[in-house]
Formats: C-alpha cells, structure tokens, sequence
C-alpha cells in the first residue's frame, strides 16, 4: 500500500507551514518554522526506520535529506 491516511507529525507541518504564510510577529515565525521542521523531520524518520514497504522507506530518506540539506543553507 503507497497511500495511507496522513499520520499527525504530516499533519502537524501542514499546518504550521500555512501559517508561514500569515504575516505575523518575528516569534511566532520562528518558533512556526521549527515546529515545521521538527515535524517533518520527525515523520520522515519514522517512514526511513518503520516504514511499511521500500517505497515508503526510500521516501522517507528522501524528505530526510531535503529537510536536513534545506535547513543547513
């Protein structure tokens, strides 16, 4: 199975990655840009480690990478 309902990790930086996009106080940016992060750090963890089959696997090393390479620039 390559589709599944979002877990709340994917859910989580959804949400907080549209706020981004509110103008909003310096703050509540920062602290909405790592909650982003750690989310979606978090749930492409869980997809390299446990996930269900190559392909979920493969994805979430992927997103893994993006997210570690994009933050480091």
């Amino acid at each position: 199975m390559i589709t599944q309902t979002p877990n709340a990790p994917l859910i989580v930086w959804f949400v907080s990655s549209v706020l981004l996009y509110i103008p909003i106080h310096d703050k509540l940016t920062s602290v909405l840009s790592l909650v982003a992060f750690g989310s979606i750090f978090t749930w492409a963890w869980l997809e390299l480690t446990s996930g269900v089959n190559t392909f979920r696997r493969i994805l979430g090393a992927s997103v893994l990478l993006v997210v570690v390479i994009s933050r480091a620039y």
